[in-house]
């Protein structure tokens, strides 16, 4: 009787411990998955760490690049300005040019105009003077006559100017005028040069209509 309880004792004894070995395993067991579990959890944030590291570096990449880009468009912005700034000041120098050479222009035409008023205002003196010498009671024959010959000779004068400078004109000198003093006869033409063949054509027409000599023409430029 006494061994059978001893038996009994040994084989509860012997169940305890495999239940407390088996509870160790298990425990033990347990705490490995949540460790393993653990770590892949952990392991998973880094990876998410990395992926948002991972991003921001391409978002401050996309930066680099978006302020580059920036840049390179504030310096073409700068370049185009530049150029276009550069082409207003040669517009407007071409325009001063343009500007300049209309007023040269302008101001050799104004020159002529008012030198042929001045000439023309001369000659209607000159005619008034001898009339007055027609139409004075005062006046005797011979200064009749002679007033008369001067009123004479100042329209001849004055048709061969206009006949010589629109012949002068058809000779491609727009603007040209003609004085006359006595055997001398000087003619201006808006020209900055003259060749020497233009030079003999003006002579010929003026010594053709004015039945003038070669030598008392004298031609200028202006």
């Amino acid at each position: 009787m006494k061994l059978f309880k001893k038996n009994q004792i040994i084989i509860y004894v012997i169940v305890l411990m495999l239940m407390t070995a088996g509870y160790l395993n298990y425990t033990t067991n347990s705490e490995k998955q949540t460790s393993v579990e653990t770590s892949m959890q952990l392991e998973s944030k880094d990876d998410t760490k990395l992926a948002d590291i991972g991003d921001a570096t391409l978002v401050n990449s996309n930066d680099v690049t978006t302020q580059n880009t920036t840049s390179e468009s504030k310096t073409n912005s700068t370049n185009q300005i530049s150029n276009t700034s550069n082409v207003v000041l040669e517009d407007e120098a071409i325009s001063e040019d343009t500007t300049l050479e209309t007023s040269n222009s302008q101001n050799s035409n104004d020159y002529f105009v008012k030198s042929k008023l001045e000439r023309e205002a001369m000659y209607s003196q000159m005619i008034e003077t001898y009339e007055r010498v027609l139409n004075s009671t005062n006046s005797i024959e011979t200064q009749r006559q002679s007033a008369t010959q001067e009123i004479q000779k100042i329209n001849d004068t004055k048709n061969s100017i206009m006949i010589c400078e629109n012949l002068i004109k058809t000779k491609g000198f727009e603007n040209n005028i003609i004085f006359v003093n006595g055997e001398s006869i000087s003619i201006i033409v808006g020209v900055e040069e003259i060749k020497q063949e233009e030079v003999a054509q003006i002579q010929n027409i003026i010594a053709r209509e004015m039945k003038a000599k070669i030598e008392n023409i004298h031609i200028a430029t202006k």
